[in-house]
């Protein structure tokens, strides 16, 4: 500590500086204590200046020797002995990243829930720790059951409950599963307002490593094209990309029947009336406009351009007519410089049954190079495989290079015809036809068109919603097999991914999902001799930003056991 001096015009004040290297790497100095100025200090310490300087310098040295102290008292002295071995069964790891799903969870006061159903079924165990362990265990380290349960033993703290009692959970969380969808989205309020003005739909499936069908595991169209049972999810997400309802379907069911169950639940149970429904043409049939089209809902669902009527497909590829989104100048996209990057539209009205609605067609640019990109590439293995001949079959893939080889018939005065595979230029002609272009259909004949369209490209959330559940939390395959331990096993996964997508929002989407899910995963902490822990991570940009969001810090170079115990509670709110 230094005293150091500053002067005006009319006065001169004393502080204690203390000097220390900062980031960068350069000596500077910070003034911790301001002690008066030369004319109040030289009442009691003068009668000259430089008595005041003495007086100071001795008060800069009695802060030094209280600063040393007290870092002293902070300093942790630590003996090992390279003669002791260690300890049989000591666990010495920890994982900490789930400190910060635990704010979440009990944000979302998803305790209180496990608190009613244990009242309603008297059980003995720990619903509430049984859960929120699945939970954290299925986003820092996705496994089965069994293997989740010696996971959540790698905690801070350690479960107080036996894996018999996990299963038999499970049978409970089935049969709740409605009521504890209902109360979570309740509940998230308490996190801020929900953005359930626009709610995307969508399905997919999941596999089952079973040879059989049994029960709602059917044989359907699997995404990841199994020859294997699979059972159907849908799922409805906000406008933010948080999940917020989901059902469970038989495999070989038509993914248009799900809609209209899940969005009847949503209207009673959770209160939603006024929203527009946004999902894909699949699930945008005629029947589900209409129901959308009652009371204060509305819709906004893609619409193939190929399956509309011959007259309004040679409207919507015809080039002249489209508007820039930006100014609503005329332009034909024909004439687009190479390195465009607008966005383009055209609009009519639509009735394609009794129903009024807006037909809107955009163009993107950069969207049909893609795509251009994309079937070049394609067409180089469809002739690879020509000049390879290893053409074997059809595919019913849209995207298989196999689609742009035809099969000719060559026959000599009645004899046994000869196949011949060529290379089939009218179909790739005519696919280039819709490269860039996508349509869009909606009820809401007032709005804006970029509103309309920023509403349509948000449901890639919902996609990677389903992306990170079987790619990041490994929902599939499906080990389990009675059917209300299966929904229950899908539950913890939506749960698992709402408190995610929580953490993400916090966090303003600035990081990916695999830097964000790589940093908590990687939050783990080393027990030295019982007396506190050591952080085995890395700090950087996002743990800091992690630390700063939820109130603690875990990045002290060692942290006592009482420290802990004091950032445990933190996280859960207390």
């Amino acid at each position: 500590m230094k005293v150091t001096t500053s002067k005006s015009k009319n006065s001169e004040s004393f502080y204690i500086a203390k000097s220390f290297i900062n980031d960068k790497g350069v000596s500077t100095s910070v003034n911790i204590r301001k002690l008066g100025t030369l004319k109040e200090l030289i009442k009691e310490h003068g009668p000259t200046r430089d008595d005041v300087m003495a007086w100071a310098r001795a008060e800069a040295k009695l802060e030094t020797m209280r600063y040393k102290a007290e870092n002293e008292a902070k300093k942790v002295k630590i003996t090992f002995n390279t003669d002791a071995k260690i300890k049989y069964n000591q666990q010495v790891f920890h994982r900490g990243g789930y400190l910060f799903l635990q704010s979440i969870y009990y944000a979302l006061h998803i305790d209180k829930i496990c608190r009613k159903l244990k009242d309603k079924y008297k059980f003995e165990y720990d619903i509430n720790s049984i859960l929120s362990d699945m939970l954290y265990a299925r986003i820092l380290e996705p496994s089965s059951k069994r293997s989740s349960f010696n996971v959540a033993n790698e905690f801070l703290e350690k479960p107080s409950y036996s894996l018999h009692d996990v299963y038999r959970a499970l049978s409970v969380l089935g049969e709740e599963c409605d009521f504890i969808q209902s109360e979570v989205y309740k509940n998230s309020h308490f996190l801020g307002s929900r953005n359930d003005k626009i709610l995307y739909y969508d399905c997919t499936n999941y596999y089952f490593e079973i040879s059989q069908e049994d029960g709602c595991k059917k044989y359907g169209k699997s995404k990841e094209h199994r020859p294997t049972p699979i059972v159907q999810m849908g799922m409805f997400m906000d406008g933010d990309g948080i999940p917020l309802a989901f059902s469970l379907f038989p495999g070989n069911s038509n993914e248009q029947t799900s809609v209209k169950p899940l969005e009847e639940k949503i209207l009673s149970q959770f209160g939603c009336q006024k929203f527009i429904y946004c999902s894909d043409a699949g699930l945008g049939a005629e029947r589900i406009r209409e129901y959308n089209h009652m009371g204060k809902r509305a819709f906004i669902v893609t619409q193939s351009i190929k399956k509309l009527k011959a007259e309004e497909r040679a409207w919507a590829l015809n080039k002249c007519d489209f508007k820039n989104l930006y100014d609503d100048t005329n332009t034909d996209i024909s004439n687009l410089p190479y390195d465009d990057k607008g966005i383009y539209y055209k609009e009519i009205p639509y009735t394609p049954r009794e129903l009024h609605q807006r037909l809107i067609v955009v163009y993107s640019p950069k969207y049909a190079k893609y795509q251009k990109t994309i079937r070049e590439k394609q067409i180089e293995r469809a002739k690879c495989m020509l000049s390879d001949g290893t053409v074997k079959r059809t595919s019913k893939n849209p995207n298989d290079p196999r689609r742009f080889i035809k099969k000719i018939a060559v026959t000599n005065d009645g004899e046994i015809a000869n196949i011949h595979d060529l290379l089939d230029n009218e179909k790739i002609e005519n696919e280039a036809l819709y490269d860039g272009l996508y349509a869009v259909s909606t009820d809401l004949l007032d709005d804006e068109v970029s509103d309309i369209i920023h509403v349509s490209e948000g449901r890639w959330e919902i996609e990677e919603c389903f992306r990170i559940m079987k790619t990041d939390f490994e929902a599939r395959p499906v080990f389990l097999q009675k059917e209300i331990r299966i929904k229950a096993h899908f539950l913890t996964c939506f749960l698992a991914l709402i408190l995610y997508r929580c953490i993400e929002q916090k966090m303003n989407k600035r990081y990916t999902c695999t830097e964000i899910l790589g940093t908590i995963r990687n939050m783990n902490f080393a027990t030295v001799q019982e007396q506190g822990y050591i952080p085995l991570y890395k700090r950087t940009a996002i743990t800091d930003e992690l630390h700063h969001i939820f109130g603690f810090s875990t990045d002290f170079q060692f942290i006592t056991k009482q420290e802990m115990r004091n950032i445990q509670k933190k996280s859960k709110g207390r």
